[in-house]
């Protein structure tokens, strides 16, 4: 205690504070206020800092020193007494009270449980308050503020909990190890003391295994793979409160027999469904080093197609469809095209024709007809091929020309040529005489080892003289030597292009073929005046399937990967076999042709090894596995529409012509079976297939004429090019037919194909024209049917009374010739007709009324058919008599294999009718009369009875079984 609270009692005694002196209570109380507020000039008093612990789950702190406030006011009332402490801060668990007031003694406590968990340490601002002057918290003053620290005791409320439920490992038969795995626990009490664990155990007892307190566990003894396979252990831990843990861990160790260093978990057999996309190839694989000390690895994945086309799954269109697919320049032309009537220079070679592909022996050569290539190349243009080639034979190599354009007789000048010599490519370009007789360059030289590995490959030389620039499969290449020599002299010697060998016209005694190549071509062509640019050619050498890594993004670190250009080999290297592994499992195999080529492809996977310091390397064996893809489902291309309708002539002679294919449908289809999860649910027998539709390309449509070329000279098809342009087709006509061309869709062959028109100058001459179209897809890989087309001409014919004769109103040379329908009375003035005739007149009447009922009623059958089905029956020539009545007959009767004999049947009634009404003329009044009444919306206004004019014009279809005869 103070002194200064002793010395203030007397001098408060002599200043009369607290007698009784004064007048009266209320005097007294303001003396008092008034002495009390003199005498509280001085701030309670703490300690500056205080240290506390407080018990988690307990409310209790203590504070080192206690928490005491005093004042130098005491022991003046209110002045020198402490009322309040008060805590600085936001949300503080904790409250400071009084517990007396004259002594300034204080206790903090926890307001609610404290949790060491939560937070383990707490620091705050607390100050003192004394009473002030009186009791309503007047004129409070405090002291200055000290800082509380803090901090919670932990409570081992917690046992440790394991990170794993279970733990697993694999060792080696015949090996100690230090530390086969690690298992880990965590304890969540807030303390060093409570939260680390201390100690592990094994509570599996009998076991080969010891435990460290750090979780390793080891084996004691060597396992033997034969005389156990597996070990399952129970583990726990404990923390350094010796609290167990609450549920122990299951370690489980499989024992394996000595350990081969090789990749491990993958498949020899991979099965590829065209259409899936990218496939993973080794999603589950992984290195087994058998504890070699790797460094590094490297490993090298190769898909080997060598033997698939040229070099890999590439597209099979035409070359001019994927040089058009590609966007090359317009101006190719193919030099090995498929051989047909307009291109015959091929059909003595050996051909793959799955894939177009050229097979050279040496002893053949091909000559392109004159016409086919410009004579001058002009400075600029390009020659594209795919070559595959192997070692010249003999010890000697001749040059093997691959393409020679020379002198066709009396001289031997080679004007350009490509040709192979040695395993080199060599280009000869002699250029003619201009104004300057100067050396030029001529002859340019490549040798790559690819000319004679046996391998398809692709080759663009491009041509900017002098500039020459060899592309194979997209890369560049100078020629490393260039000759130069004289120009050639000009003359007027024809000149010869061959491919496969040399044409030698002169200098022997027989013009013969010389040079020849061995070996197979495929796509040679060649673009007068332009050369190919860089991204054309990738494109024209890409290959559709190849290597793939599936998301480049999630690659461990370290890993470094490279692609060759054709994606066929895959080279990754890194320092870290688990990330190796991971990189290995994304390694996909992708194919993205719609239809690819089913079969083999071989699949080699190569490791090589460093380790640290002079170590023994491990030796890893390749991994040899193929992929098989699957066949592609086969589309069933079907063409649809009218087969057979007839025009007026005026429409063949008009401008516009006839519309050949006004509703053609292209639809593809392929056969999918009922899955056989479906057939065991139902319990049903396996149904027919069901046609699910299907979209693709196409890459051609031939419309060829049937029955004869056509006569340029009155006939021909035609299409307009803005039809074929906008949909990037292309196309060739001819006498024999049209062909469209080119990559596109069956809607976009749809559309140009209803656009498609024959026309005809003379069709009075012309009955039919028959068309057939085929489609294909992949270069005839997939065609369609056989669609056929009959058109056929409404003539109107002309004719006179005096040439064509009725025979359904003719009269009969005994009876009298009747003009009006009037039967009664006709009969009446024939009384001289026996009644036997009568008889046989009624009959013949009946008989020709029913005739000519079923005539109306089939003319209005074929009617109806004409209008729903648009087809008609052949037509046929119609004999007329104008001199009583003028029937039209309906060229649309459809005529069907089962109604033929009714049609046979029909005819012998009508010739029944017609010797009946021979006998009697009220039959052919009847028969007259049944005529005009069934006929007569045909007849235009026209009477049996009016006056006809000596010629009618009507319209006749040749070839249609007549009905009235």
């Amino acid at each position: 205690m103070l002194p200064g609270r002793l010395c203030l009692v007397p001098l408060l005694l002599a200043l009369g504070v607290g007698s009784g002196g004064g007048s009266g209570d209320g005097g007294d109380s303001r003396r008092r206020r008034l002495l009390a507020a003199k005498v509280n000039k001085h701030k309670p008093w703490i300690e500056t800092s205080y240290h506390g612990v407080i018990t988690e789950n307990n409310d209790t702190v203590i504070l080192d020193p206690p928490l005491v406030a005093l004042d130098k006011d005491a022991p003046v009332p209110f002045a020198g007494e402490i009322c309040a402490f008060k805590i600085h801060g936001q949300e503080l668990p904790f409250e400071a009270v009084v517990l007396n007031k004259t002594s300034g003694e204080g206790r903090l406590r926890a307001k609610s449980p404290i949790d060491c968990e939560l937070q383990k340490e707490y620091t705050f601002i607390i100050q003192a308050y004394d009473c002030g002057v009186g009791p309503r918290e007047a004129a409070w003053k405090k002291s200055h503020k000290a800082v509380v620290h803090i901090q919670v005791k932990d409570v081992n409320e917690f046992a440790p909990t394991f990170k794993e439920p279970a733990y697993k490992a694999i060792v080696t038969e015949g090996k100690i190890y230090d530390s086969i795995l690690q298992v880990e626990a965590i304890d969540e009490d807030c303390s060093p003391q409570y939260s680390q664990i201390c100690n592990y155990e094994i509570v599996t007892t009998d076991v080969p295994f010891a435990i460290d307190r750090n979780g390793n566990i080891r084996n004691t003894e060597k396992l033997s793979y034969d005389k156990q396979r597996q070990y399952e252990i129970l583990v726990t831990a404990y923390d350094c409160g010796q609290k167990p843990a609450a549920q122990d861990t299951l370690v489980q160790v499989d024992v394996k027999p000595v350990c081969k260093p090789g990749w491990q978990d993958w498949t020899k057999r991979i099965e590829y469904q065209p259409g899936s996309g990218s496939m993973p190839l080794f999603p589950s694989i992984h290195l087994e080093t058998c504890d070699g000390a790797v460094s590094s690895l490297q490993v090298t994945a190769e898909l080997q197609t060598n033997y698939i086309g040229k070099g890999c799954d590439r597209e099979t269109y035409s070359e001019k469809s994927l040089q058009k697919l590609c966007g090359a320049s317009s101006g190719i032309i193919d030099l090995l095209p498929s051989p047909s009537a307009a291109t015959n220079w091929t059909a003595g070679l050996l051909v793959d024709s799955s894939e177009m592909i050229f097979k050279f022996d040496g002893r053949q050569g091909a000559k392109i007809p004159d016409g086919i290539v410009p004579k001058n190349l002009t400075d600029q243009f390009t020659i594209t091929m795919w070559m595959k080639h192997g070692p010249s034979p003999g010890v000697r190599a001749e040059k093997e020309t691959i393409l020679c354009n020379s002198d066709k007789t009396e001289m031997n000048r080679h004007h350009y040529a490509l040709y192979v010599h040695n395993c080199r490519l060599v280009f000869l370009l002699r250029k003619d005489f201009d104004q300057a007789d100067t050396f030029r360059p001529a002859e340019f030289h490549w040798k790559l080892d690819q000319i004679c590995d046996k391998e398809w490959h692709y080759y663009v030389i491009n041509v900017e003289f002098p500039v020459v620039t060899l592309y194979m499969d997209g890369a560049t290449y100078e020629p490393y030597l260039v000759t130069n020599d004289w120009p050639i002299h000009p003359s007027h010697i024809a000149m010869q292009l061959t491919v496969g060998a040399c044409w030698q016209g002169g200098e022997v005694a027989k013009p013969r073929f010389a040079q020849f190549f061995h070996g197979s071509l495929a796509s040679l062509t060649i673009r007068p005046g332009k050369m190919e640019s860089q991204k054309v050619i990738s494109c024209l050498q890409a290959c559709k399937e190849g290597l793939d890594i599936n998301s480049l993004e999630s690659l461990g670190r370290g890993i470094k990967y490279h692609f060759n250009p054709s994606q066929s080999i895959l080279v990754m290297e890194g320092d870290d076999i688990g990330n190796i592994n991971q990189a290995l499992q994304k390694v996909s195999y992708i194919n993205s042709r719609q239809f690819p080529t089913a079969g083999v492809r071989r699949l080699r996977l190569s490791s090589k090894v460093q380790c640290f310091g002079e170590d023994v390397c491990i030796s890893i064996p390749d991994v040899d596995a193929y992929i098989m893809v699957l066949q592609a489902i086969e589309p069933q291309i079907t063409l649809q529409g009218t087969e057979r309708f007839w025009r007026p002539a005026a429409q063949f002679e008009s401008a516009r012509g006839v519309t050949l294919f006004p509703d053609i449908k292209i639809v593809s289809t392929f056969a999918k079976s009922e899955a056989p999860g479906d057939m065991r649910a139902t319990g049903t027998a396996p149904k027919s297939a069901v046609l699910e539709e299907m979209l693709h390309n196409l890459d051609f449509c031939d419309i060829l004429v049937l029955g004869g070329d056509l006569d340029p000279r009155q006939e021909c098809l035609e299409l307009n090019h803005s039809e074929l342009h906008q949909r990037h087709l292309d196309a060739t006509n001819s006498t024999a037919g049209y062909s469209i061309y080119g990559v596109g869709s069956m809607s976009r062959y749809e559309q140009v194909l209803h656009h498609l028109r024959y026309r005809n100058w003379h069709p009075t001459s012309l009955e039919t024209r028959r068309f057939r179209i085929k489609c294909s897809e992949l270069n005839g890989r997939y065609t369609s049917n056989e669609f056929n087309l009959e058109v056929s001409v409404l003539h109107e014919v002309r004719v006179s009374d005096k040439e064509h004769v009725n025979h359904l109103i003719v009269q009969p040379p005994f009876l009298q010739s009747v003009h009006h329908p009037e039967t009664r009375s006709s009969i009446q003035r024939n009384s001289v007709v026996p009644s036997i005739a009568t008889v046989v007149i009624i009959i013949s009447v009946c008989m020709l009324v029913f005739v000519v009922a079923m005539g109306v009623y089939r003319v209005r059958i074929a009617h109806q058919h004409f209008i729903q089905e648009a087809e008609a029956a052949k037509e046929a020539e119609m004999d007329w008599d104008d001199s009583a009545l003028t029937i039209t007959v309906n060229p649309m009767e459809k005529h069907e294999g089962p109604g033929h004999g009714e049609d046979e049947t029909d005819g012998e009634e009508e010739e029944e009718a017609e010797e009946a009404g021979s006998s009697s003329s009220s039959g052919s009044d009847d028969s007259e009369e049944e005529e005009e009444e069934g006929m007569g919306r045909v007849r235009h206004g026209q009477s049996g009875t009016s006056s006809q004019s000596p010629e009618r014009s009507t319209w006749n279809t040749a070839g249609v079984t007549n009905i009235w005869k």
